[in-house]
């Protein structure tokens, strides 16, 4: 079985209650949670950390937990919620869906769950990137990129472009190397998401501010799949209002 689980916390420094700012009649974790609901998910349950969150995702017939309020990060968020559901044993594959993303595709939750689909074969962790296709994405410090072995595999995580091109002016960067951008979706075995939970902030981590450099430094494989699917996350009421516009609203 696949769960689902999507963080959803109150307090937001640029979008104070984020989750329940209103999208043109409906509220962000409402979107969020029907979109979710349409991928190979055997159950999708929101993890929040506020009682209003968790009273208005129940009154349109969503599914929640009352989780923590001052968890360092979503993943720890993501244990207790699956502790507090029981634990379930048939669960093989959790998927932590971004409760700031209204839009998310399903194909892109499924290409992900599709990832565990044979228990003997599965990764650790897995996640998505996309194409960089403009400059901008490419040398945005808030869109980290990615690099991959041969085997799908992350070798590293940053927010600076990589690879560097020697002898090559940064504008041609873009015309000589196919960069991938990384999109903040993953999917965790039960098991391994327990053992990120109790792994201390690493160096690399520390320096470039991503967690999952601390999960790479201590050895876990993440694998990638590649989506040619745009994210749009909300973080700004800018955003939220370009995504009413988008909403038609």
């Amino acid at each position: 079985m696949v769960l689902g689980l999507i963080p959803a916390r109150f307090a937001s420094t640029r979008l104070p209650g984020k989750p329940l700012v209103d999208l043109g009649g409906q509220s962000m974790i409402q979107r969020v949670v029907a979109q979710a609901q349409q991928a190979n998910l055997a159950r999708v349950v929101v993890a929040t950390d506020d009682e209003r969150i968790l009273r208005h995702v129940q009154d349109f017939g969503g599914e929640a937990v009352l989780t923590h309020p001052h968890h360092p990060s979503g993943t720890d968020r993501l244990w207790e919620a699956y502790q507090l559901l029981g634990s379930p044993a048939d669960v093989h594959c959790i998927v932590n869906i971004q409760g700031d993303e209204p839009f998310i595709n399903p194909a892109q939750i499924n290409a992900l769950a599709d990832l565990f689909a044979d228990p003997a074969a599965a990764p650790d962790i897995a996640t998505l990137v996309k194409p960089v296709l403009t400059e901008e994405e490419l040398f945005s410090p808030h869109l980290p990129k990615v690099v991959l072995n041969q085997l799908g595999h992350a070798l590293y995580f940053s927010r600076h472009p990589l690879p560097y091109q020697r002898g090559r002016e940064p504008h041609e960067w873009l015309a000589h190397h196919h960069y991938l951008r990384h999109l903040g979706l993953y999917a965790y075995k039960p098991a391994v998401l327990a053992q990120l939970t109790r792994l201390p902030v690493s160096p690399l981590e520390a320096a470039e501010s991503l967690e999952q450099l601390r999960w790479l430094e201590a050895g876990f494989r993440i694998q990638c799949a590649e989506t040619e699917l745009e994210a749009f996350g909300i973080d700004t009421p800018e955003d939220a209002e370009r995504a009413r516009v988008r909403l038609g609203y």
